[in-house]
């Protein structure tokens, strides 16, 4: 497989605090990872230097093997634009929009032609079961129908790499599954790698491999195999205990 994320030695620090200290990492093309820690072991600060949104102090990040310290500010948005997609988990979503308007925004921002918008919007509204709520504001729809329309949003522009910051944080236990298991669903189908930060042990068990954070090192990491997903979320739960991680 191919390393569509490498870091060598990545450091951040925030004055004299240091919050990565030389994390050594590669994500595989198609993978899908979690990256779990208690609070401030630096999990939002690894994703945010990884997806070009804050710089790093030390070490390289490579992305679909360009250096990052290679490019400069115009290039590094133009490449979270066009190679990137996020599912936040407060949505941003925008009121005045339809849910069809908010999922195909990032492809009218590139001017993409309206044939091609709606035969990416087709194949996603059948994996994300969103067709009967693409004329309804987000106002008048669930949290989950809204998570859902955030990850349409995120995956329409074909991304390399799909961030997840705490998906599952705002939604029921219903609801997160359903998300969950579309998450999951859009990884297998598009092939589309993700990497999403969660405190939750269950969130994590849909991942194929789970990186812990702890102190801005990575202390562990594991992989599902063939384990299911109560399997490997039992083996999840046991490293937390051992590492001390926020659980929810």
């Amino acid at each position: 497989m191919t390393a569509i994320i490498r870091t060598k030695n990545l450091s951040k620090s925030y004055g004299k605090i240091q919050v990565l200290k030389n994390i050594e990492m590669k994500i595989e093309q198609g993978e899908f990872t979690a990256i779990m820690g208690p609070s401030g072991s630096g999990k939002t600060t690894l994703m945010n230097t990884l997806s070009t949104i804050d710089t790093f102090n030390g070490g390289d990040v490579w992305i679909e093997g360009r250096s990052l310290l290679d490019m400069k500010k115009k290039a590094l948005r133009e490449f979270r634009q066009k190679r990137m997609g996020f599912i936040f988990q407060d949505y941003n979503l925008l009121d005045t929009l339809t849910v069809k308007e908010n999922i195909l925004l990032p492809l009218s921002l590139q001017k993409t032609p309206v044939g091609e918008m709606e035969q990416r919007l087709t194949q996603l509204i059948e994996a994300l079961n969103i067709e009967s709520i693409l004329h309804q504001y987000p106002s008048e729809i669930s949290g989950g129908q809204k998570q859902r329309t955030a990850a349409a949003r995120a995956i329409i522009t074909n991304p390399a790499i799909v961030f997840a910051d705490e998906p599952t944080g705002a939604l029921d236990s219903r609801s997160a599954t359903q998300l969950l298991e579309q998450i999951q669903l859009l990884n297998r189908t598009f092939k589309t790698t993700v990497l999403m930060i969660t405190h939750d042990s269950y969130a994590a068990s849909y991942s194929e491999r789970v990186i812990f954070l702890r102190d801005g090192k990575i202390v562990n990491e594991m992989f599902k195999g063939e384990q299911s997903e109560k399997e490997f979320f039992d083996r999840i739960l046991t490293i937390q205990s051992a590492i001390g991680s926020d659980k929810r």
